[in-house]
C-alpha cells in the first residue's frame, strides 16, 4: 500500500479482516502525528486539576495575620544595687571593682527590664592547706601553703572576677590562730592580687566575730565583702566593724524567708546602709537538695521585685557546697549493685556548675565557686545569657544582642 494512511485506517482494516494478531508486519514511510489528538486529553487533565485546587482554596478558611508578643510583668521593686572593691579614688587599693544587682526584672528576661550587671565569680582560697577533692587538688596542690599565691593563681591564671579567703584555720577545733595573725593573712591577699575579695571565718559562731572584726580593720578602706553576719552569732558585732571600716556586709541564713527578713531588718535597725548589705539564703547544691535552695531564692526575688524591701537585695551563692555532695567527689558508688558513676574528675565540676546555672536563674547574682574550670563555665554561660562575649582575646566586652529575635517571627 502507497500513498498517506493514517492510524485511523489502519485499524479499520485490522477490524475489517478480524485480524487477531500482527507478526513481522513493518510499515515504511514517514510518520506525521496530529499533537492535538496527543496534547488534548494531558490539557484536560490539567485543567480539571487546577478547578479543583481552585474549588479547595474557595472552600478554605481565610488565614488570619498572627504576631508573636512576648509576656511581660509590672513589678514595682528593684533589687540594690551593690558595689564591691574600692580603687584609688575611692580610698582603696583595686585596680577594678563589681557591681552586682540593680535588677528590675527576673534575672536573664530582658523583655521586662535589661539586667544592669552580669553575675560575678569569686573563686575560693584558704589560709591553710585543707583536704580537696582530687579533682580541685590538683590545680592547686602548688599554692595551698601560700594564701596569696593561691589567690594570686585564682585570678591571674584562672580570670577570677573576686576572690574568696576562708580563714578556716582560725576555728578553735583546727590549729585556733589568733584572730590578729588571721588578719595577717588577709592582707597578704589584698597586697597579692587587685579584684575585691571575700573575708570569711571559719564558721565558729564564738570564734567568728573577732576574726572577722579584725579582718575588717586591717583591710579598711578597700570595701571587702565581710562574711557573715547571722542569727547564730553576735552578728551585731560583725556588722560594726563592718561599717566602721567602709565594708559590704553578707547576711547570711539557712533557707528560711523568714529569718532572712528578721536578720536585714536587725542590720538595718544598726544603721547598715542598704548598698551595703548582700544576702546569702544558704546554697542547697546538687544533690544536697537543690530544689530547696532554688525555690527559696526564687521566692526571695520574686517577693523583691513585687516590692518587699525586706528582701530586695543582690543574692550571693555558695556554689562551693556542691561538694557536699558524696557523688561529686567519690571515685564511685559504695554500693557493689549501683551503676557506674562516671569519672569523679568530671563529676565534681559538672555538680558545680549545675548548681550555678539553676541558683542563676532563680535569681543569683554572685557565686562562690571552688573548681576553677567549673567557675570559668558558669561565668561563660551566664555571660551569654547576660549578652556578654567572654571568647574574645581581649576579655569580655558587650556585644549587642536583641533577645526578642531569639523568639520571634516575621513574615
Amino acid at each position: 500500500m502507497s500513498g498517506e494512511v493514517s492510524l485511523e485506517d489502519i485499524l479499520k482494516i485490522i477490524e475489517r479482516y478480524e485480524v487477531v494478531e500482527l507478526e513481522d508486519v513493518r510499515i515504511k514511510g514517514d510518520v506525521e502525528i496530529e499533537l492535538g489528538t496527543v496534547i488534548a486529553p494531558i490539557i484536560q487533565a490539567f485543567q480539571q486539576q487546577q478547578q479543583q485546587l481552585q474549588e479547595r482554596e474557595e472552600a478554605a478558611p481565610e488565614l488570619v495575620e498572627a504576631s508573636f508578643e512576648v509576656g511581660k510583668a509590672d513589678w514595682n521593686g528593684e533589687i540594690e544595687e551593690v558595689t564591691i572593691g574600692a580603687t584609688a579614688a575611692d580610698g582603696g587599693t583595686r585596680e577594678r571593682t563589681v557591681t552586682i544587682g540593680g535588677e528590675k526584672a527576673l534575672p536573664f528576661y530582658n523583655f521586662d527590664h535589661p539586667m544592669p550587671h552580669p553575675p560575678v565569680i569569686s573563686v575560693d582560697c584558704f589560709d591553710m592547706p585543707i583536704s580537696l577533692a582530687k579533682a580541685v587538688r590538683e590545680h592547686y596542690q602548688d599554692v595551698m601553703e601560700d594564701p596569696g599565691e593561691w589567690a594570686k593563681k585564682n585570678v591571674h591564671e584562672f580570670g577570677a572576677d573576686m576572690v574568696t579567703i576562708h580563714l578556716i584555720s582560725t576555728d578553735p577545733t583546727i590549729k585556733d590562730t589568733p584572730a590578729r595573725e588571721a588578719a595577717k593573712t588577709v592582707e597578704e591577699v589584698l597586697q597579692a592580687v587587685k579584684v575585691p575579695i571575700v573575708i570569711g571565718g571559719s564558721g565558729n559562731p564564738d570564734k567568728d566575730p573577732e576574726v572577722l572584726e579584725a579582718a575588717a580593720e586591717v583591710a579598711a578602706g578597700e570595701r571587702c565583702l565581710i562574711a557573715s553576719a547571722n542569727l547564730n552569732m553576735d552578728y551585731e558585732r560583725i556588722a560594726k566593724a563592718a561599717m566602721a571600716n567602709g565594708h559590704v556586709i553578707l547576711s547570711w541564713t539557712q533557707l528560711d524567708i523568714n529569718a532572712q527578713k528578721t536578720l536585714n531588718r536587725y542590720l538595718f535597725k544598726l544603721g547598715v546602709p542598704r548598698k551595703d548589705i548582700v544576702i546569702d539564703p544558704t546554697t542547697a547544691a546538687l544533690g544536697y537538695g537543690l530544689d530547696y535552695a532554688f525555690t527559696n531564692i526564687e521566692r526571695m526575688r520574686i517577693s523583691a521585685l513585687k516590692g518587699d524591701t525586706d528582701l530586695a537585695f543582690p543574692i550571693s551563692c555558695g556554689i562551693t557546697n556542691a561538694w557536699g555532695a558524696r557523688e561529686a567527689w567519690m571515685k564511685g558508688s559504695p554500693i557493689k549493685e549501683d551503676s557506674d558513676w562516671g569519672p569523679a574528675v568530671k563529676r565534681g565540676p559538672l555538680y558545680e556548675i549545675i548548681t550555678g546555672l539553676t541558683l542563676g536563674i532563680a535569681g543569683g547574682d554572685m557565686f562562690m565557686m571552688m573548681h576553677p574550670e567549673a567557675g570559668a563555665a558558669v561565668k561563660r554561660i551566664t555571660g551569654m545569657l547576660f549578652g556578654t562575649d567572654t571568647d574574645t582575646e581581649a576579655g569580655a566586652k558587650n556585644i549587642d544582642i536583641d533577645i526578642e529575635d531569639w523568639v520571634k517571627w516575621k513574615e
